[in-house]
Order: structure tokens, then C-alpha cells, then sequence
């Protein structure tokens, strides 16, 4: 890797946000997380809300450390988890200047409306939230027993979209944190 690519490099988190059991967040967000781990511009960190314990850091700590975060977020009852909820409300200078996407599942929606919601939540935090979103509708049967999408270039091209877009972001508000702190 050139120094220049190196230096463009980003820490993302990638927050598996549901804790139920029985839960699909986790074939949802590790065909994410290979997705984003196959690129040379990314620094992976996979937060699972259901095993804190997964990492010797806290919760705060691994946000704070990433320059861009990816909510996985189903949809539950039209809106996100209450865990994902406490767990994003249980911080708030980590949050700021910091670009949040989403990739999100459900039912019809495709969890869409618990991505405009957590919209709403992440701007009253200051982040940046990212227009490209990586969406399954009735994931379900969208997803083959081997854990990968059956429009699996459909998908990758999404991901791909929203990581595009952070590639550029988390740079470039990483380098404005640092030369400037961000007002609140």
C-alpha cells in the first residue's frame, strides 16, 4: 500500500445492532463485514451488542477510536432496538463529526424506516449520516444457507456504494477534527 493510500486508510466499526435471540443481524453484518474487510482502505472493528465482551475495549472506547461507523439495524415493530438505542444514547462526544452509515433488514421495508429514524437520532449527535444505504427486504429469503445474498452482485454493489462514499467522509472529517475541534 502506498503511503498516500495509507494515509486515506479509515478505522471503521461496524455495530451488529440487534440482541434478540434468534437474531439474523449476524449473516446480515458478517457478509457486511466481508464486503468491507476485502477493501485496502478499510480498518475493520465488528461490535456485536450481544457479546460486549468480544473486545478488551468498551463500547465508547471502539467508537471513539473509528473514524466512520455502520449501523446493522433490523427493523423492529416499524422502528430499531431498544438496545441499539441505549447503547448509542450512552455516548455523545464520540458521536460528533463522525459519519454513520447503515445497512439495514426486515420484512417489505427492508428496515428503511428504522434507518430514517436512527437519521434523526445520529443528527441530534452531530454525525454526519450517509446518503447510500445497503437495504434487505424480507432478508430472510434473501439470503442463501451459506449466509451470502442471492443477488449477491446486487448486493456487493450497494456495499460497495456506501463504502465508496465513506472512503471519502471518514478522511475528510478525521482531518477536520483534528484541525479544528468541532463546536457543540
Amino acid at each position: 500500500m502506498t503511503a498516500a493510500a495509507q494515509q486515506d486508510q479509515y478505522r471503521l466499526a461496524v455495530i451488529l445492532g440487534s440482541v434478540r435471540e434468534g437474531r439474523f443481524v449476524t449473516t446480515v453484518g458478517e457478509w457486511f463485514a466481508r464486503q468491507a474487510g476485502r477493501r485496502d482502505d478499510v480498518k475493520l472493528d465488528v461490535i456485536d451488542l450481544a457479546r460486549p465482551d468480544g473486545d478488551a475495549r468498551t463500547f465508547g472506547e471502539r467508537i471513539d477510536a473509528a473514524d466512520a461507523v455502520v449501523v446493522v439495524v433490523p427493523e423492529y415493530n416499524h422502528s430499531f432496538p431498544g438496545e441499539l438505542k441505549a447503547a448509542i444514547d450512552s455516548l455523545k462526544p464520540q458521536w460528533r463529526a463522525k459519519p454513520v452509515g447503515f445497512v439495514s433488514y426486515g420484512g417489505r421495508g427492508g428496515g428503511l424506516r428504522a434507518v430514517e429514524q436512527l437519521r434523526l437520532v445520529f443528527a441530534e449527535l452531530h454525525a454526519a449520516t450517509i446518503r447510500e444505504t445497503v437495504s434487505f427486504h424480507d432478508a430472510w429469503r434473501e439470503f442463501g444457507p451459506d449466509g451470502e445474498p442471492r443477488r449477491a452482485g446486487e448486493a456487493a454493489g450497494a456495499a460497495n456504494a456506501l463504502l465508496d462514499q465513506l472512503a471519502w467522509w471518514a478522511p475528510a472529517l478525521r482531518r477536520a477534527r483534528e484541525e479544528l475541534p468541532y463546536p457543540v
